[in-house]
């Protein structure tokens, strides 16, 4: 795990998670908003530093497409605040896990990454239960029900992610640094 896990200094140790898509403004941030949400009941929240990004930085300060905002407002999730950026080669070595939406932002994270940082690289549908899709298929552009079907594999994906890191940090994140077993 990268330097979040390993921090000397006293502050609270944390995984980071990043969701990339292309333009970082209907899947990653709905991913964000997702993961943050279940880690939140789980009352893991302060366990995770998440964020999104894309790989194309063409709407950058720019919100979620209002589509993607109102198809994860009712499903409870608020991604509204999120703000679009690019992606960039220090979010690599930045983030533990770096998870791509569709092959071909695998593909663009792996030109960008050091050797020793691309095993951080996975796809989101990883997580995903098996037999599923491998991409989240991009919804831009599209009718609302793309966006639900999007969201659909996002919360699988997400509850997939947080089920693989629970005994992570129940194991080094809040028994190490809160001295509390739980």
């Amino acid at each position: 795990m990268s330097a979040s896990l390993d921090d000397v200094h006293g502050q609270a140790m944390t995984i980071g998670v990043l969701f990339v898509c292309t333009a970082n403004i209907c899947r990653s941030p709905m991913a964000e908003g997702v993961f943050r949400s279940m880690a939140g009941r789980a009352g893991l929240d302060a366990a995770f530093t998440v964020d999104s990004a894309g790989t194309f930085g063409g709407h950058a300060g720019e919100p979620p497409a209002l589509p993607a905002i109102k198809a994860a407002a009712r499903r409870g999730y608020d991604i509204a605040s999120l703000r679009a950026r690019q992606v960039v080669a220090a979010d690599i070595a930045r983030f533990d896990l770096v998870l791509a939406m569709d092959r071909g932002h695998l593909a663009r994270l792996r030109r960008w990454a050091r050797r020793r940082l691309a095993l951080r690289l996975l796809m989101f549908t990883s997580f995903c239960p098996a037999g599923g899709p491998v991409d989240v298929a991009d919804p831009y552009g599209g009718a609302a029900r793309d966006y639900e079907e999007a969201l659909d594999l996002i919360e699988a994906g997400c509850q997939g992610l947080l089920e693989a890191l629970t005994p992570l940090v129940r194991q080094f994140v809040l028994e190490d640094c809160q001295g509390v077993k739980i």
